[in-house]
């Protein structure tokens, strides 16, 4: 008997329902403890800036009142931080929620969208929720191949094509002229997605530059990894004024938080918060490296903030040393599709993180050896 109402459509109805990602509440809840070090989702540990969290604080009175729709405020800040027009920018619920849109906006029923196998799963959730069709290529020495997405485009007649720069879940990334050279590769009809969701903890030489009015592609920023604002919902697009006047037509334009948007203004404009971020990530990947090597593990180079550890065998292996380590009180996570799957990925933590983590894997690992 299926448990599907019958009064959806038939799109959702053929629909899984899912959740890409399993909460650490939702596993501290199932084995009814917290966790000791919460390493596992890429948020930032080091927390938001102070003057985020005060500008928040004084939003909050007036929470009343809903946040102004055309987000004029950061709007006008972002323009400036990054030289351009503000009709170049989009502000959204996340990333997550401006990929669903793009997706709404770019994709129809059986329509074609290339992707990466094991690459960032919302965007191919929101792919299937709107009934395109997803073609995937692998992944070339743990990192996106540009070529071979282009090359796939081509064939299959993309309408979208997506790649995180630098990458989730590896951490890889390309240099600047590599994307550069993707983007001028587009095919006619395709819009390049380039999901830079962790371009501050990258270094220069991944930034290329693109201009803001290329139709070829639309840029993806965040204030959910080096502002430390994840909770708070703060994402945007730069693209071209007719790709960003279209999230018009279908944007929810109260979808924001009044609070939210004052915290990624004032985060924004605190550039010495930023740099003290970056130089903890940058301590803290160095760490997990260590505690890596000391047991046996390659670490992969990473330009964002987490580290993904080759545990040297299978996906059973890592993920037996996986839930090793989430019994032990290390919430961490792992790539899901191989061979990338033979490894974890933990996110930088604090000093007190990173010993738990020392601490608890060696016994991870032996559970996984004996299994």
């Amino acid at each position: 008997m299926s448990d599907n109402d019958p009064r959806l459509t038939p799109l959702a109805a053929s629909l899984p329902a899912t959740v890409p990602f399993v909460g650490p509440e939702t596993q501290e809840r199932a084995r009814g403890a917290a966790f000791v070090a919460r390493i596992g989702a890429n948020e930032s540990v080091f927390g938001p800036s102070p003057k985020a969290v005060e500008a928040m604080r004084a939003a909050a009175a007036q929470a009343w009142m809903y946040a102004d729709p055309e987000a004029h405020d950061l709007r006008q800040a972002l323009a400036a931080h990054h030289r351009c027009d503000p009709a170049h920018i989009m502000i959204g619920e996340g990333i997550d929620g401006l990929l669903g849109l793009i997706v709404r906006l770019f994709v129809g029923p059986g329509e074609t969208v290339v992707t990466s196998d094991g690459a960032y799963p919302t965007f191919n959730y929101h792919v299937s929720g709107f009934g395109g069709v997803l073609h995937k290529v692998s992944y070339t020495a743990d990192h996106e191949d540009p070529e071979h997405l282009i090359a796939k485009a081509r064939t299959v007649g993309a309408r979208l094509i997506y790649l995180a720069n630098p990458d989730n879940p590896m951490g890889t990334h390309h240099d600047a002229e590599t994307l550069a050279r993707m983007v001028s590769n587009v095919p006619e009809g395709a819009l390049l997605i380039l999901d830079e969701a962790y371009i501050d903890l990258a270094p220069a030489s991944a930034v290329p530059v693109i201009d803001p009015a290329d139709p070829r592609v639309i840029r993806m920023r965040t204030f959910s990894k080096a502002h430390g604002l994840a909770g708070a919902r703060v994402g945007y697009a730069i693209g071209s004024r007719p790709v960003i006047g279209a999230f018009n037509k279908v944007r929810n334009h109260f979808g924001m938080s009044r609070v939210s948007l004052a915290g990624a203004l004032a985060a924004l404009g605190d550039q010495d918060w930023l740099a003290h971020v970056q130089a903890q990530v940058a301590a803290a990947r160095g760490r997990i490296a260590e505690i890596g090597r000391a047991n046996g593990l390659v670490p992969i180079s990473s330009a964002t903030n987490f580290v993904t550890l080759d545990c040297g065998a299978d996906g059973d292996f890592a993920r037996a040393v996986l839930k090793g380590l989430i019994s032990r009180g290390i919430f961490v996570r792992m790539p899901f599709v191989a061979p990338q799957d033979r490894c974890i990925r933990v996110s930088c933590g604090t000093a007190s993180d990173l010993d738990a983590l020392a601490a608890a894997l060696p016994g991870a690992l032996a559970d996984a050896r004996a299994r």
